[in-house]
């Protein structure tokens, strides 16, 4: 009996554990480029949002989408956020992660590529994500520039 009251939160805790979706599986490159390459027109970008902090934490800047290379790619602008450990980059279907892709771990500079296959009119949401401790740092809703 005692075994079972062991066995069931430990069984609870590995099926409570967020997934990512079919998108996500497949490791996306992300691109890191020196400031001085970094384009500074910010009018040329097909969506954009500004990023809102949850409670305690500190966020300012944009996120920004634009196409190279017939590619939908994501780049911040004056991004700066609080420090948090396994910090990463999803594209959200909502203001939380529950329908996700992940972009990968957020880095200065980076340029993240969007899978072919992500619809920008379902994912709409740019959001920074602690996922070691599943807290929700920062989101934003991308609107038409």
């Amino acid at each position: 009996m005692k075994k079972l009251f062991l066995i069931l939160p430990i069984l609870f805790f590995i099926l409570s554990c967020e997934s990512e979706g079919e998108l996500t599986k497949d490791v996306i490159p992300e691109t890191t480029i020196p400031d001085d390459e970094n384009p500074s027109d910010d009018t040329n970008f097909q969506l954009r949002g500004k990023f809102q902090p949850t409670s305690g934490i500190s966020v300012t800047g944009d996120a920004l989408i634009f196409s190279e290379d017939n590619l939908q790619k994501l780049k911040f602008s004056n991004f700066s956020v609080s420090n948090g450990p396994d910090l990463k980059v999803y594209l959200s279907k909502t203001s939380t992660p529950t329908a996700f892709i992940n972009l990968g771990n957020l880095r200065a500079n980076a340029i993240y590529t969007i899978p072919n296959q992500a619809n920008l009119s379902e994912y709409k949401y740019v959001l920074i994500y602690c996922q070691q401790y599943s807290h929700l740092f920062a989101f934003t809703e991308l609107t038409t520039n």
